[in-house]
């Protein structure tokens, strides 16, 4: 706790998306970011520049920085392949946990983060964004207001092609050491928000995945069938190779109706003879300037100043996560999946 009540926050990684992570959490009256880590003292001392944060100490050794007593909550914005040895020192260390996705790159990963966080005991939230973008909150008012009921099939695509061109991190997200796979690195919103709007819990997994540039290290495009416990079925793409705009897109079909992107068809209006359409803020780009941080890290302040869960935690997380890794184990062995996967 800071000397004037409120909760120090602790950033460690200093790239693309830590800079929203700093204005989210000094944004908040409860927050203010005291400490900044990262292997680069320069990289560190720029960014406490360029956002106001004069008096934030600037760590290089992550150990050091965690001994820090001010710091509360520790914001994992690292490279991937770090969020596992990164998150349970901090767990450890009895910090709270914001973990940028995905919290771990492979399947023990996971667990060993997962059995740090429970034994710990401390909050976490998992950087599901958007969650809070407002085309995904109207779509979650609409599922609860029942404007398509019973949902038995759903799609998801994540599609974002050109990385060689837009994405500063690049250079270390074509490796696989580094980043994961296709889903694990990026596709993993579109399995989140699959389970976010869809009725009940994945039990079978089914996936194919292919190479078809030399753009990643890894197979960029993946196509994962899954099966739910409420009987419902879904797909999910995700394709980040090739001459390829970013899109992002959700189709929801019910008894009722059936959401398409921003456009639906529902009983509740039974005079509708065509698609109608509400304009809101899609999730339409992959810049980080335009997913809705403000809401992840006031949902996380709050759960802690409540102590209540927060909306994505860890525990949430990992169901994303095993069903991922599910998927590329199926795309390997040519057999269908089923979840939970055994510890």
């Amino acid at each position: 706790m800071t000397p004037d009540g409120k909760l120090g926050v602790g950033i460690v990684g200093i790239g693309w998306v830590a800079g929203e992570h700093i204005k989210a959490f000094e944004a908040n009256p409860h927050a203010s970011v005291i400490a900044l880590c990262s292997s680069s003292r320069e990289n560190a001392e720029h960014v406490r520049q360029t956002n106001g944060l004069g008096p934030a100490r600037v760590y290089t050794d992550y150990e050091q920085f965690l001994q820090d007593p001010e710091i509360d909550i520790v914001a994992v914005c690292s490279v991937n392949n770090l969020h596992v040895e990164q998150g349970v020192a901090a767990a450890q260390a009895g910090k709270h946990l914001l973990l940028e996705k995905p919290v771990a790159i492979d399947l023990p990963g996971l667990r060993q983060l997962n059995a740090a966080i429970e034994t710990a005991g401390v909050k976490t939230q998992v950087g599901f964004v958007l969650h809070w973008n407002p085309y995904f909150e109207s779509v979650k008012a609409m599922v609860a207001g029942d404007f398509f009921g019973s949902i038995y099939y759903g799609e998801c695509d994540y599609f974002s092609g050109n990385w060689e061109k837009w994405y500063p991190g690049y250079h270390w997200a074509r490796q696989r050491a580094k980043a994961g796979g296709a889903l694990i690195c990026a596709g993993c919103h579109a399995v989140d928000a699959l389970r976010w709007f869809m009725p009940g819990e994945v039990v079978e997994v089914f996936g194919y995945e292919g190479r078809f540039t030399d753009v990643m290290e890894w197979e960029p495009t993946t196509l994962t069938v899954v099966k739910f416990d409420s009987g419902a079925i879904g797909k999910i793409g995700c394709i980040l190779e090739g001459n390829l705009k970013y899109q992002f897109n959700l189709r929801l079909h019910g008894a009722k109706g059936t959401l398409d992107n921003e456009y639906f068809l529902s009983d509740h209006l039974p005079g509708q003879t065509g698609w109608a359409s509400f304009p809101t803020i899609m999730p339409d780009t992959p810049e980080v300037t335009h997913h809705p941080f403000p809401g992840e890290v006031n949902d996380f302040i709050d759960a802690i100043r409540e102590d209540r869960e927060a909306q994505i935690p860890m525990s949430d997380a990992v169901k994303t996560h095993e069903l991922i890794f599910a998927a590329e184990i199926s795309a390997r062995e040519g057999r269908p999946v089923s979840l939970p996967l055994p510890e």
